[in-house]
């Protein structure tokens, strides 16, 4: 089992910056891509932004330039530093992960979100 735990969100106003955490955990042999997506009231789940295993990233248009994706392979991490943030950014932030287990087996998880509310 592997479990993807998410921090960090929480309340800010708008033009403020949050730095979310999601950390994997469990049996776990290697971590490949690792990212972030969010998803606002009544609307679908969005990609904000991945990072593979090598360190390449890539992001939404709606958000380059404002978040920075990065991961710590140590310890199992991947962190979305968030600058300029916007009330159109409200909504709950998901972590997921591409993880081959100690089994040898590659899977999709993802974590169960963290609400990130930005006041105007």
């Amino acid at each position: 089992q592997v479990q993807l735990v998410e921090s960090g969100g929480g309340l800010v106003q708008a033009g403020g910056s949050l730095r979310l955490s999601c950390a994997a955990s469990g049996s776990i042999f290697s971590i490949n891509n690792m990212g972030w997506g969010r998803q606002a009231p009544g609307k679908q789940r969005e990609f904000l932004a991945r990072i593979t295993s090598g360190g390449s990233t890539n992001y939404a248009d709606s958000v380059k330039g404002r978040f920075t994706i990065s991961r710590d392979g140590a310890k199992n991490t991947v962190y979305l530093e968030m600058n300029s943030l916007k009330p159109e950014d409200t909504a709950v932030y998901y972590c997921d992960a591409y993880v081959t287990s100690v089994a040898r087996s590659t899977n999709r998880y993802w974590g169960q979100g963290t609400q990130v509310t930005v006041s105007s």
